[in-house]
């Protein structure tokens, strides 16, 4: 499937009505479980949907966009979320990625994309040379990812639980 904007935001806008839904009230357990060292909870993923939505796909995007010589984007800290989240709530959290998210997909619909610009160029400083269209389908596909991986770690935590269910659960 090539990108397409109006299915790219079906799924961009609901992120943040999924997390809502799925972890607002939930026992600490579940919100703040991981893997252990060097793996991420939920929480540490909502603080990552964050950095991403001031640091990354609008920014990135305006990049492109923009009539700038040089179009390299900065790098990424895949895990500011662990010093910019400290002593929030997981309700403050919710609220901002909601709020940012919306501001983001705004501004998306404020540029008024048509195909030639999906093709417009932007360098990424680890992978080289990107497009507009390929960043874009890559936030849809980042969000995704991100929902899959918060499920397989909350479903981990009853991995020895399950007994021999676990023959059944690709997940675990």
């Amino acid at each position: 499937m090539q990108f397409d904007l109006d299915l790219g935001i079906a799924i961009l806008e609901r992120t943040p009505l999924i997390l809502k839904a799925w972890l607002q009230d939930l026992p600490d357990e579940w919100v703040h479980a991981d893997e252990g060292e060097g793996t991420w909870s939920a929480y540490d993923i909502l603080g990552h949907f964050i950095h991403g939505e001031h640091t990354d796909w609008i920014l990135r995007a305006r990049i492109i966009l923009s009539d700038r010589e040089d179009k390299t984007f900065e790098p990424f800290d895949r895990y500011a979320q662990f010093d910019q989240s400290q002593g929030k709530t997981l309700a403050e959290l919710l609220d901002t990625f909601a709020k940012l998210r919306a501001e983001n997909l705004a501004a998306l619909r404020g540029f008024a994309l048509d195909a030639d610009d999906y093709i417009k160029p932007g360098v990424h400083p680890e992978l080289g040379p990107v497009n507009l269209g390929q960043l874009l389908s890559t936030w849809v596909v980042h969000d995704l990812n991100h929902l899959a991986h918060i499920a397989q770690v909350m479903a981990r935590q009853y991995k020895d639980a399950v007994g021999p269910w676990q023959a059944y659960l690709d997940i675990l």
